[in-house]
């Protein structure tokens, strides 16, 4: 119903449109206050990646992509995000091995596995990055998520936009996706677009790894995928990896769940045969993971353009090598 809603041309949206636009009023007072007043600003460069639409629009795969490129370069990198769903009530809270991702949440447990730096969780971002800076002495901070928390200082942002499925109907919660009007997107010192296009985007595609065996963590060939498939996604966007999988040339029945669904064994007792999953739903099933369960990561891919528009921005300059 709100995919059609915010994605289709529903007549609904206009008995709606009202509240929009107090909705857009009180995030334009709320932006005013916070940034005037009350922003907090830090002594190293603080990179927000985010998005005006409400759901996943890829922004976890770059978050991913940009802490392994500053790594490379030798900095010293921290993440923080607000940990959506997370149990853990004791913030900021720095995310550990020992976590699950029911404790801290899907995203920066995935993101603590994949990229080893040190991932903090806090609703409070300030608090956040406050403990970065103290305890672990960040050079680089990068947000995952957080383009509407403007107590946050910031020195980048970047807005990612689904190429896809666009910024809908253009209107803002709860009308329409937006958090922000898409005038915003001329305020992001860079735009990047998840598949397809978009005017003064740079391209980034999601290349999809090895399939992996969820309880082993082994390599898997799809040859050992035995039918019937059945493809789960707790995501923004499922559709996208049902998708992936059917460009794989697997035939899979799809299970969409609500995005940060937080799974259970008995979420699957009417799933049959194989299951895959993404991998950000796998890091919430391993603990009851089945023998024909496997998941399959996935990694950004930028353009070159967007790795020069990164590199030559202001707020990094005096910090990277010559």
């Amino acid at each position: 119903m709100i995919n059609k809603l915010w994605y289709g041309n529903s007549a609904w949206r206009w008995l709606l449109w009202p509240f929009s636009i107090v909705y857009q009023a009180i995030s334009a007072v709320r932006r005013f206050i916070l940034q005037t007043f009350l922003q907090q600003t830090f002594p190293v460069p603080v990179i927000v990646v985010g998005n005006l639409s409400v759901g996943g629009v890829g922004k976890t795969p770059l978050v991913i992509a940009l802490v392994q490129a500053f790594q490379e370069k030798g900095f010293r990198v921290g993440v923080v995000s607000r940990g959506y769903g997370a149990r853990i009530r004791q913030f900021p809270y720095e995310v550990t091995a020992n976590d699950g991702a029911d404790q801290v949440g899907d995203e920066p447990f995935l993101i603590a596995k994949r990229c080893a730096c040190p991932v903090i969780i806090a609703p409070k971002r300030v608090d956040a990055v406050r403990y970065l800076l103290d305890k672990h002495r960040s050079q680089i901070i990068i947000s995952d998520d957080g383009l509407q928390h403007y107590a946050m200082g910031r020195t980048m942002n970047i807005v990612v936009i689904d190429g896809v499925r666009g910024l809908g109907n253009g209107l803002c919660l709860p009308a329409g996706p937006l958090r922000e009007p898409a005038s915003r997107l001329k305020q992001a010192d860079i735009l990047v677009v998840n598949q397809g296009v978009w005017p003064g985007a740079h391209a980034m595609q999601l290349n999809a790894g090895a399939m992996t065996h969820l309880a082993s963590g082994r390599a898997a060939s799809l040859d050992e995928l035995s039918p019937p498939l059945s493809a789960v996604a707790a995501i923004g966007h499922p559709q996208r990896f049902f998708m992936t999988l059917a460009a794989m040339g697997l035939n899979c029945k799809p299970y969409p769940f609500p995005d940060h669904h937080r799974f259970g064994a008995q979420d699957f007792a009417s799933i049959d045969g194989t299951v895959i999953m993404t991998e950000k739903d796998a890091v919430k099933c391993q603990s009851f993971a089945a023998e024909h369960w496997y998941y399959l990561p996935v990694s950004a891919s930028l353009s070159e353009s967007f790795w020069q528009a990164l590199w030559s921005h202001d707020c990094l300059k005096g910090y990277l090598p010559t």
